[in-house]
Formats: C-alpha cells, sequence, structure tokens
C-alpha cells in the first residue's frame, strides 16, 4: 500500500475528493499542504491505497504526488490547463 498527497486549487475540491477516497475505501484526511509542495488553497488530502485513484479526485485538483519520505514526494501528475 502506498501512500499519496493530493493538493487541491480549492478547500472545497480538498472535501471533495476527501470524500470520494473514503467512499472508495482509502484512508484519507485533510491536512495543511507540506512545506516541500505548494497549493493555492493550502489544503490537501493525504491518503493510502493500492493505487493513485487519479479517477476519485476532483476536477479542480491540482496535482498528485507519492510520499516516498519524510519529505520526499514523487510527482505522479499535475494540472496544467489551470495555470
Amino acid at each position: 500500500m502506498s501512500t499519496y498527497v493530493a493538493t487541491c486549487y480549492t478547500h472545497l475540491s480538498a472535501q471533495l475528493s476527501c470524500k470520494r477516497l473514503r467512499s472508495a475505501g482509502c484512508e484519507a484526511r485533510m491536512m495543511p499542504v507540506p512545506r516541500a509542495l505548494s497549493s493555492s488553497c493550502g489544503t490537501c488530502v493525504r491518503y493510502e491505497g493500492e493505487g493513485a485513484h487519479r479517477e476519485l479526485l476532483d476536477a479542480d485538483a491540482e496535482a498528485l504526488y507519492e510520499v516516498r519520505g519524510t519529505e520526499e514526494y514523487r510527482l505522479l501528475w499535475r494540472d496544467d490547463t489551470n495555470p
């Protein structure tokens, strides 16, 4: 099982993403964005799963990272359509 962090453009998007991930059986929680990452709204969703579950994130998700260590993140996806 891997750990992921999804950043969002809005707080509402983080809430919706968290709710969808929980409904799919992932252990998900909202939290402040880690200092190593940046985000428009300052809130992210950290979750564990057997896959990244990109399809469950809200349309206003900003980026998706795999957690590799305490302060190490690997970018899996970024929304390049919304500057």
